[in-house]
C-alpha cells in the first residue's frame, strides 16, 4: 500500500471509518441531558466544513430548543406521518405504525438546516447545468454533522415526514431558503448495532457487491482485484 505524508495514522483511519459504520438514525433512545455549548458549535462547524459548488456554502442553522416550536414540527409530522400510512397495506401497515420515525419532543434539541438557494448570485461557478448542485451541497453539510456527532458520542435523527411548506412557514424562512434537513440531536441511552429500520424488519442492507459497475450500468467489473476485495470486506461485515 502506498503511503503518503497526508495520509492518516492507522488509529485515525480506523476512527472514520468507525463513525461511518456506526451512524446511526436515532428515533427512540434519546436523553434528555443538554448538548453542551461547545460541543454544539464543533459539530456546526464540521458541517460548515462541508465541500459546497463554487463555495457558495448554501446552507444556514437553525437551532430549535423552543417546546413551542417543536410542538408545532411536531404536529406537522403527525399529519404526514398519517397520510404516509395510507401507503401500506397488511403486515406492512402493521409494522409501519409500529416504528418509531421521530425524536422531534424526546431529544433536547432540534436543528434546521436550510439551503439558499440566492446565495452566490444567479451565476454561481459549477452550477450553470445542475442547479440542485446547491441542495446537493447541503447534504454534505449534513452528513459531515452526523459524522461529527457520532465521534462525539451524539445522536442525529433526521425526520423527512414533513410538509416542506408548512415547515417553512414555522420556521419563517424566506422565500429563496429551503428547509433541507430537520435533525433531531442529543445524547443517546446506545447506538443500535444495526440501523433500526434494518433491526425491526422493514429492509436490508442491499449487498455492495451487486452495485458496482464496470464502465457502465449493469456491466461486469473488469477489475478482479477490486471484486475479490469487495468480497472480503462482505466476508468481514
Amino acid at each position: 500500500m502506498t503511503i503518503t505524508p497526508e495520509a492518516f495514522s492507522d488509529v485515525e483511519r480506523h476512527g472514520l471509518y468507525r463513525a461511518i459504520r456506526e451512524r446511526r438514525d436515532v428515533r427512540s433512545q434519546f436523553l434528555p441531558d443538554p448538548v453542551p455549548p461547545d460541543v454544539l458549535a464543533r459539530l456546526l462547524q464540521a458541517a460548515h466544513h462541508a465541500p459546497s459548488v463554487g463555495f457558495m456554502q448554501p446552507w444556514d442553522f437553525i437551532v430549535i430548543d423552543s417546546v413551542d416550536v417543536r410542538r408545532q414540527v411536531h404536529a406537522i409530522f403527525e399529519r404526514e406521518n398519517a397520510k404516509a400510512l395510507e401507503n401500506y397495506a397488511g403486515d406492512q401497515a402493521s409494522l409501519y405504525k409500529r416504528l418509531k420515525l421521530e425524536g422531534i419532543l424526546e431529544s433536547p434539541l432540534n436543528l434546521c438546516i436550510t439551503c439558499d438557494r440566492s446565495r452566490g448570485g444567479p451565476h454561481v461557478l459549477g452550477r450553470n447545468s445542475i442547479m440542485e448542485m446547491d441542495m446537493f451541497s447541503v447534504c454534505l453539510a449534513v452528513q459531515n454533522l452526523w459524522l461529527a456527532a457520532r465521534a462525539e458520542g451524539i445522536g442525529v435523527g433526521w425526520v423527512s415526514i414533513l410538509d416542506q411548506q408548512e415547515l417553512a412557514a414555522t420556521l419563517k424562512l424566506p422565500d429563496n431558503v429551503y428547509p433541507v434537513a430537520y435533525l433531531c440531536i442529543g445524547y443517546v441511552s446506545e447506538f443500535l448495532a444495526q440501523p433500526e429500520l434494518q433491526a425491526k424488519g422493514w429492509r436490508s442492507r442491499l449487498p455492495l457487491e451487486e452495485l458496482v459497475h464496470g464502465n457502465g450500468w449493469g456491466q461486469p467489473l473488469e477489475n478482479d482485484p477490486l471484486q475479490e476485495a469487495l468480497r472480503n470486506l462482505a466476508a468481514a461485515a
